[in-house]
């Protein structure tokens, strides 16, 4: 005679098949892609196309394991969380990377950094009101753009001629997104506000 599974048994098996949906494997392989673009930009070794075809792969995959998630109906809580913190963490190692192999000036370093060391804090905060800040627009155009630009960086290539002298489009390129990233901080800190007030406000 079988028995039915417990209900114990049925809430682990549910929490197993979130965590390994195909999406969020694809965000834990981009995860694990990350050390590895890193470790070939800073030898500087001339393999920037290999660093590039690394640090490509795992920005374009954020694409990808997002539209996975949405067409699938497996959107989980854990690759809410985990997805945002490995664009952050491939920005940061992307801009450190670029700064130690001479390609991305300081005040554009601490600029991005910051930021995002900022949002997560801002994130952080949230969690202490059991909220969680959603991903707008804006913050996805601007990961985005930063994405091509430091990809660009990497790859070292193409130079475009201003005013006489040679700079990299990627440069270009992440002066704008570092132009993006500041007015998202003020649409997010606005958009926490808001979602504090609400919260507070209900719970009164």
């Amino acid at each position: 005679m079988s028995k039915k599974p417990s209900a114990v048994h049925r809430e682990a098996t549910s929490s197993e098949s979130d965590v390994w949906t195909v999406a969020n494997i694809i965000t834990i392989l981009r995860l694990m892609l990350v050390p590895f673009s890193f470790t070939v930009l800073i030898r500087d070794d001339g393999s920037d196309i290999l660093a590039f075809a690394l640090y490509a792969s795992a920005a374009a995959t954020d694409w990808i394991d997002g539209q996975i998630a949405r067409r699938t109906g497996t959107v989980t809580a854990i690759g809410k969380a985990i997805d945002p913190l490995v664009d952050r963490l491939l920005i940061a190692s992307g801009v450190i990377g670029l700064y130690m192999v001479d390609r991305l000036p300081l005040p554009l370093l601490a600029l991005l950094v910051l930021r995002d060391v900022y949002l997560l804090y801002g994130a952080w905060r949230l969690e202490r009101y059991q909220l969680r800040m959603p991903i707008t627009i804006i913050g996805k155009a601007t990961t985005a753009v930063l994405f091509v630009g430091l990809s660009l960086m990497v790859l070292n290539w193409p130079n475009v001629t201003i005013s006489g002298e040679q700079f990299l489009l990627g440069l270009i390129i992440v002066y704008v997104g570092a132009v993006m990233s500041a007015s998202t901080a003020i649409h997010y800190t606005v958009l926490a506000k808001r979602l504090v007030d609400r919260h507070t406000g209900q719970s009164r």
